[in-house]
């Protein structure tokens, strides 16, 4: 079957309606299929004014008590970026580390761990699907995502948000190993996508990503970008890695890795 193709007037009529009584996110899920980097960089997309508007229809993953959490929760990815000026990092207790936000934003930020515990706080106790087969359910808090790109006050053309990582795995054939990962709007103004610094209770351990990782709670856990340094707004994925969208995608798996 044919997919219709989402156009602009279509989305705004469909937020008139969700002014009224509320929006159907099976109306919305085109634009998160496999193919969804084309159609959200496409002269059709929505508006960020009327993405905002369907953003408030959006679901959200289940959540879990804390009877339900695992006894182990095996960390995926990289373990250890083993990198120098990472480990000068974990050395001084992340006190140096700093996380830049910038790009199509109208006031970059460079915020410090204890800068990011002063900021709205979210703690949520969600289950971790990992492509490999394993699962895990654990306890996360940290910021909401869209608290600080808000603060941020992101460009009017702004499309995704792309999470710069500390660590390196195997390179592509482009010679590129830096881990990156992104998500569009959609994604980063969900009330579950936080960046956390907390995880079961205890801060992140280098395993798990310390001193932050992303957690954007209906993807795979190949999007749960750890060991975060810089976050990048921008109106397009092309120029980035290999122009896929992610360390990943680079390499040939979903962009959209929805659960």
């Amino acid at each position: 079957m044919t997919k219709k193709l989402i156009t602009r007037r279509g989305l705004l009529t469909t937020g008139a309606v969700a002014a009224v009584g509320g929006v159907s996110y099976a109306a919305y899920r085109t634009l998160i299929a496999p193919n969804a980097i084309r159609i959200l960089e496409s002269a059709e997309y929505v508006t960020l004014k009327a993405q905002r508007l369907l953003l408030s229809g959006q679901p959200l993953a289940r959540e879990f008590s804390p009877e339900d959490m695992s006894p182990t929760f095996k960390a995926n990815g990289t373990t250890d970026p083993d990198n120098p000026a990472y480990n000068a990092l974990v050395q001084n207790n992340f006190n140096n580390w700093r996380l830049k936000i910038d790009g199509l934003v109208a006031n970059p930020l460079n915020l410090s761990l204890a800068d990011l515990k002063r900021q709205p706080q979210r703690t949520q106790i969600t289950r971790h699907d990992c492509v490999e087969g394993w699962s895990a359910i654990g306890k996360w808090t940290g910021v909401p995502l869209a608290h600080l790109l808000q603060s941020a006050g992101i460009a009017d053309n702004a499309r995704f948000v792309v999470f710069h990582c500390a660590d390196d795995y195997y390179p592509a054939s482009d010679g590129s190993a830096r881990y990156y990962e992104s998500i569009d709007l959609f994604d980063a103004f969900h009330p579950q996508t936080i960046l956390a610094h907390t995880m079961n209770d205890n801060a992140l351990d280098v395993a798990h990503g310390a001193p932050l990782r992303l957690r954007v709670e209906r993807q795979l856990g190949y999007k749960q970008a750890k060991y975060l340094m810089r976050i990048e707004v921008t109106d397009s994925l092309a120029k980035l890695g290999m122009g896929k969208g992610g360390f990943w995608p680079d390499r040939g798996y979903e962009w959209y890795a929805g659960i």
